[in-house]
């Protein structure tokens, strides 16, 4: 069951492609990063949980590439958070170009205390505001 989903769109820049204008696949997960970006702000912004000494680095990430995308195409970025975090938390993603699904992934993160560098659980707030959404 889908929790929580947002959409953002890129625009693919030329500096993303490699000489035959495809997208370096290293660029999808800075497309997943955007993803995330637009998830989080909609339960709990990077920023304030920096401000509460929380970090949320990536731990595991994974894409399945079914297509491409090329220079200037839209990217549609779709995440998903599907359960309810603990320690760790797992991020879903689609990214679609004109309509068709291009590539499929995931990433994993950890709670992070910033000054012990150590794994923590998530902010009550943090756990609230998903809660909220359901």
């Amino acid at each position: 069951m889908i929790m929580i989903c947002s959409e953002t769109e890129i625009r693919v820049l030329y500096a993303h492609t490699d000489k035959m204008g495809i997208v370096s696949n290293s660029r999808y997960l800075e497309y997943f990063e955007a993803g995330r970006n637009s998830l989080l702000r909609t339960i709990y912004p990077y920023t304030e949980l920096e401000k509460i000494n929380i970090g949320l680095p990536v731990i595991e990430a994974h894409a399945n590439y079914l297509s491409s995308a090329s220079y200037d195409d839209v990217v549609l970025i779709k995440s998903f958070l599907k359960t309810i975090p603990s320690v760790k938390v797992k991020i879903d993603y689609e990214l679609y170009v004109k309509g068709n699904l291009i590539v499929t992934g995931y990433t994993v993160h950890c709670f992070i205390n910033l000054s012990t560098m150590k794994p923590v659980k998530p902010p009550d707030e943090f756990i609230k505001k998903i809660k909220s959404f359901i």
